[in-house]
């Protein structure tokens, strides 16, 4: 970027923690301090309990003035949180209809079994609605990291999930998730709605931003942020965010000194 950012988005899983676990220390000292510096984002395909868990339950000494700098967007952005009066509030949702849901559930369940990917023995629900987005997690949502992380290394087994299911269902969005999984969504809604609707919702443009995420590759789920034009780094898991952080926060601070 030829100017610093005036917003900072980030992925979750594998950006800013391992994937379903809570955020290391050196992270969450970083992201508090970032939040003195800038607005930051957070959007992922994760549900809203998922972003307490990983990142809010571990901030610690964090003003209401800093927390309500922050923008959580669960399910790659069909949602939208601020910290508002103490209290995280929801501002927009675009749920699925009840059909939808149904469509949905019934497609990505037939088209793993199909493809032989629905595995016999799982950690918690492979299928979950999370009210604007279904998920389908192949080893269920609370597999072991290490056991997902063996289980598709190539991501050969999601993009021929995710194109057998979007043929199943034409009027919705269907998108390789996490390291297993497979979110859908209604049609046109992706992690760049999200963006595009957080730009016209706190009037930061694009221009301005500047997104971290492990997925930008053509098959992620980061990869339409990429597209829309947003400045993009790309991490292959959170440690390299950290490295980043740590160049990049005191650059933040010295503009916002300069400034004042």
């Amino acid at each position: 970027m030829t100017t610093l950012p005036r917003l900072v988005a980030f992925d979750l899983d594998d950006t800013l923690a391992a994937s379903k676990s809570p955020l290391d220390s050196r992270m969450a000292a970083l992201l508090v301090r970032l939040l003195g510096a800038v607005e930051v984002c957070v959007i992922s395909g994760g549900q809203i309990a998922q972003f307490h868990m990983q990142l809010i339950d571990n901030l610690e000494n964090v003003s209401d003035e800093a927390l309500a700098r922050l923008h959580l967007m669960p399910t790659c952005g069909t949602q939208y949180f601020r910290h508002v009066d103490g209290a995280w509030t929801q501002i927009y949702a675009e749920y699925l209809t009840d059909a939808e849901k149904t469509d949905a559930l019934n497609a990505v369940e037939i088209s793993a079994r199909s493809l032989g990917y629905w595995e016999s023995e799982t950690w918690g629900p492979i299928l979950e609605d999370r009210g604007s987005q279904i998920t389908f997690s192949a080893l269920g949502q609370a597999a072991p990291v290490a056991v997902k992380t063996v289980w598709d290394p190539t991501g050969e087994k999601k993009n021929a999930l995710r194109e057998a299911v979007q043929v199943l269902l034409p009027d919705l969005e269907v998108r390789s998730g996490g390291s297993t999984s497979v979110d859908i969504t209604r049609r046109g809604i992706d992690k760049a709605y999200g963006m595009k609707k957080l730009a016209t919702l706190i009037g930061v443009p694009l221009a301005d931003m500047l997104f971290v995420g492990d997925r930008l590759d053509e098959n992620g789920n980061d990869y339409p942020v990429k597209v829309l034009g947003v400045e993009c780094v790309a991490v292959e898991g959170w440690e390299d965010t950290a490295a980043f952080l740590e160049i990049l926060i005191p650059q933040l601070e010295a503009g916002a000194a300069d400034a004042s």
